[in-house]
């Protein structure tokens, strides 16, 4: 039976250095033994010292199961186990460089251009889906990790989207466009960012959009939007800036 988790749910959820270990594990054929269960994956899984460690994962959600390293042992999730869940996905098949890639933020691609129509229906159907991990806080203490790890699997949707943006008037106004709805979550929308995950992928949107403008002027008429706004920490005021500066010369 197939999990009812994928790839990039794997990738975008787990921590950068244990999901970096567990591909190179995958790559490797280092998942040994894989079966499917009817309720989850059972594997042996090659460790960094040569040993095989017994894996069990659940077919609902990869980082519950158990493992025989000491991260394992000690209730933790480890490379070995994302390693399987990595395999029950993907039963072996060839992880692309792309696909392995992920961003610490948001950056510029350096590549001017702009969507087809079909290309930017699809992007704002991505922006739509990612956001929905940025979502409101409304639980009991105990779940608030996985509500930070909600927050952070979104950003990390988001980066390594935009980073792939071409750069035009076009895209600087959805990124307008999708920084202005971040901040409506921070303001009004029960959004908790205790932990700065939200506001930090904005400030680093910003310093991308002062990147475009280098790269082709048009982008600063994407910055009229924020006139007259107000937001939660003032993080469009570089834009505002650059956008008067433009507009008084």
């Amino acid at each position: 039976m197939p999990p009812r988790y994928n790839f990039e749910k794997i990738k975008f959820a787990t921590d950068r250095g244990i999901f970096e270990r567990a591909v190179k594990i995958y790559d490797s054929n280092g998942v040994k033994n894989f079966e499917d269960t009817g309720f989850g994956f059972t594997a042996k899984v090659q460790g960094s010292g040569g040993n095989l460690y017994k894996v069990s994962i659940s077919n609902s959600s990869y980082d519950e199961g158990s493992c025989g390293c000491y991260l394992g042992q000690n209730n933790y999730l480890c490379k070995h186990m994302v390693a399987a869940a990595i395999h029950a996905c993907l039963d072996g098949k060839v992880i692309s460089k792309e696909e392995k890639e992920l961003f610490n933020g948001p950056v510029c691609s350096g590549k001017l251009g702009e969507f087809k129509k079909n290309e930017l229906a699809e992007t704002k159907n991505f922006i739509t889906a990612a956001l929905k991990y940025v979502k409101p806080y409304n639980g009991p203490s105990r779940i608030w990790f996985a509500y930070q790890n909600s927050l952070s699997e979104g950003c990390a949707r988001l980066s390594a989207m935009v980073s792939k943006w071409p750069i035009s008037e076009q895209t600087a106004g959805l990124l307008v466009g999708l920084l202005l709805l971040l901040d409506k979550k921070l303001c009004t929308g029960g959004v908790d960012d205790s932990d700065g995950t939200v506001g930090g992928f904005m400030e680093e949107a910003v310093v991308m959009l002062q990147e475009y403008t280098k790269l082709d002027p048009s982008c600063v008429k994407a910055f009229k939007k924020f006139c007259g706004r107000s937001t939660c920490f003032g993080w469009e005021e570089p834009l505002i800036k650059i956008f008067d500066e433009r507009r008084s010369s």
